[in-house]
């Protein structure tokens, strides 16, 4: 059992409380990426061993496809 083969999960219930600090919105998982987006905010956080680093300097910036 590898750990780079399986991304740790985010607790469900986690999840459900947790909004964007820059703008108090939703956010969406991306599992693939293990980040937390924030449509309004334009930003994805990075998940590091199943915990959200929700801080905007850590925060990687969505790009306008």
């Amino acid at each position: 059992m590898s750990e780079a083969q399986t991304p740790r999960e985010v607790d469900p219930k986690l999840l459900e409380i947790l909004v964007c600090p820059v703008t108090r919105g939703p956010l969406t998982y991306d599992r693939d990426a293990q980040e937390l987006v924030s449509e309004g905010a334009g930003l994805a956080y990075p998940i590091r061993d199943g915990i959200p680093i929700m801080l905007p300097d850590e925060a990687r910036t969505l790009e306008d496809s």
